[in-house]
């Protein structure tokens, strides 16, 4: 298992069909070194001391070796990919259920293009490498070995010039392993790049035609697939110059083998039989060397998508279950929130999101949270079902800190509404029910109904079955925004958080969603994000923060009072809702939903 590198593990319970890969091949390759000796039996035998009765034992062993040969080959190829398809299932499941485990900071820094090269591209180079290029290394060693036995059996002193030129083809092959290993890695990591900029380019194909933007996005097109096109003929140009010059050293042996061989024969040194079957045993030393190059390849191939694959289930995980966490359930779980004095930083920046933060949120308290972009608001809520560990302080569910609590009952107490709403290719059933798979239909159709999803819902052709396009694509963003609020609805969580979850609807909708929404918070701790300050007049409490720090805090109507940041936006949205309402048959809804 030694050969097959640092993810030799993914293998070790396949190995039995990888050794009885190889005993198939070991027989095959003994089997053919018959051939030379019926050879030169045939011509020293029968043609030479015309004893035509040693002919049909000849001829009748030929096809029968072919026979067994094939049924073997056969054997060989089956257990030989067997083995490299089992490995890798194994391999990329064991990748997929890392990234499933991975947390958020793993993923701001990961682009998606590069992790799908990873799972294909580099999953199936190693492939290749355990379904060949193990069998392929095996097939040059017995044909090595077993030849120069047989060989040597023959005539030692032949053999020796023969192997005149080895040790010049092995100092080829090392120099030739050395300069393309890191031409092959160089080539796998542009070509994620290359992958990165078409996933991102198909992603954000809209905002890429409503600017225009289509000769700068195939401009960067062009400079990735140019930089992947010189790595690929700088390893072309390695296998040019280096699989010529190792075929040429296999094959002096032949013209070695030729002239002294030859001479022999003249001298009577040496039979015609023996000469002609020598030279077929040299085809099993020439034939191998013309694929070492092709060996090299497969391994260089191996090793740099090895190493990229061990980046992924080597890369620790900030976040993981602490030994002992206890599981945040019912009873026990009662969505009683609490900050104390957390400060965080994301790896990599230089000031931090969020600065002394402190709060404390009883059960069914209603917090919202307010400020600009990238005050802190998001990083808040994120860090409360441990998305990421904050810095300093702590952050406490139900009197624990977070930290003691396993992370998949915790999560499963804390429901979602992100700001940037994601749907599943899948029905809409599929979408809403995806925390709860045992809710019936009923249930589903009445988170549904509090989200002010159902009628639009029951009017598609299909219904609850209706299956949505790629990320949510058929839908407009404020139907998939419900349908996001009727999912974390459903999840029927202790503390529920509303992302800006109304952003995507207009003034009338928020309001019905909002009037809806206080069912499900109802008994619920629940954070609202909103830049609409209607969404947020109903909070218990609203916390203001500026650059990751609380610069305001209380109800509605105290802020009002004050002169602070909260009366800045205010002051701003109110002249928003004079203009809007300046409209003609506008007045009566803005005044529905703002007063």
């Amino acid at each position: 298992m030694w050969v097959i590198g640092k993810l030799r593990s993914f293998c070790v319970t396949y190995r039995w069909t990888l050794y009885v890969s190889v005993v198939m091949l070991a027989l095959v390759t003994a089997m053919n070194l018959v051939v030379p000796y019926l050879t030169e039996a045939l011509i020293n035998g029968v043609l030479k001391g015309h004893h035509w009765g040693r002919l049909w034992p000849i001829a009748a062993a030929v096809p029968a070796l072919a026979f067994v040969g094939g049924l073997l080959n056969f054997g060989q190829a089956y257990y030989s990919s067997l083995f490299g398809q089992k490995c890798t299932y194994r391999l990329r499941e064991a990748l997929y259920a890392r990234l499933q485990h991975h947390g958020f900071e793993y993923y701001d820094r990961e682009h998606t293009g590069n992790l799908m090269q990873r799972l294909t591209g580099d999953v199936e180079a190693w492939r290749m490498y355990l379904s060949q290029g193990i069998i392929s290394a095996c097939n040059f060693v017995f044909n090595v070995g077993f030849g120069l036995v047989v060989m040597f059996s023959l005539d030692a002193r032949l053999t020796l010039l023969t192997l005149i030129f080895m040790p010049f083809l092995g100092g080829v092959v090392l120099r030739f392993d050395r300069r393309v290993r890191p031409v092959y890695t160089a080539i796998r990591r542009v070509m994620s790049s290359l992958q990165t900029v078409v996933q991102e380019n198909i992603v954000g194909v809209r905002v890429v035609k409503a600017f225009a933007r289509e000769p700068y996005e195939l401009e960067k097109f062009r400079a990735q697939n140019e930089e992947y096109l010189r790595t690929n003929l700088l390893a072309g140009y390695q296998q040019a110059v280096n699989i010529p010059l190792m075929q040429l050293l296999g094959n002096a042996s032949a013209v070695v083998l030729l002239w002294v061989g030859g001479m022999q024969v003249i001298q009577g040194r040496l039979s015609l039989g023996a000469l002609v079957a020598f030279f077929g045993l040299l085809g099993y030393l020439t034939g191998p060397t013309q694929q070492l190059g092709f060996l090299v390849n497969l391994y260089a191939q191996s090793h740099a998508a090895e190493q990229r694959l061990l980046e992924i289930l080597d890369t620790p995980d900030l976040v993981r279950d602490r030994p002992g966490a206890m599981a945040l359930l019912p009873p026990i779980a009662r969505g009683h929130v609490r900050l104390e004095h957390v400060s965080f930083r994301y790896p990599g920046a230089k000031t931090p999101a969020l600065v002394d933060v402190s709060l404390d949120a009883p059960p069914g308290t209603v917090v919202a949270l307010l400020g600009t972009t990238g005050a802190g608001k998001t990083t808040l809520v994120n860090l409360i079902p441990r998305f990421y560990d904050c810095e300093k302080g702590s952050i406490l569910i139900d009197g624990h800190d977070v930290r003691e609590w396993t992370l998949s009952s915790l999560r499963r107490q804390v429901g979602f509404v992100p700001g940037e709403t994601f749907l599943f290719s899948a029905s809409i059933m599929q979408n809403i029910t995806y925390g709860r798979r045992d809710a019936s239909l009923e249930e589903v159709r009445r988170a549904a109904a509090m989200a002010q999803a159902d009628e639009f819902i029951s009017q598609l052709p299909e219904g609850y079955d209706t299956v949505v396009g790629e990320r949510g694509l058929g839908l407009s963003g404020g139907q998939r925004q419900r349908i996001a609020i009727a999912r974390a609805v459903l999840y029927a969580p202790s503390v529920l958080v509303l992302d800006d979850a109304t952003s995507s609807v207009d003034l009338e909708t928020e309001f019905e969603i909002q009037q809806a929404l206080e069912a499900a918070m109802a008994g619920r701790t629940t954070f609202i994000i909103a830049h609409r300050l209607s969404s947020l007049r109903r909070a218990d409490e609203i916390i203001v923060l500026d650059h990751g720090r609380v610069v305001e805090r209380g109800r509605h109507e105290d802020l009002l009072r004050g002169q602070g940041l909260y009366r800045e936006l205010f002051d701003i949205q109110f002249r928003d809702r004079d203009a809007l309402r300046a409209r003609p048959g506008a007045a009566g809804r803005v005044g529905t939903v703002e007063g």
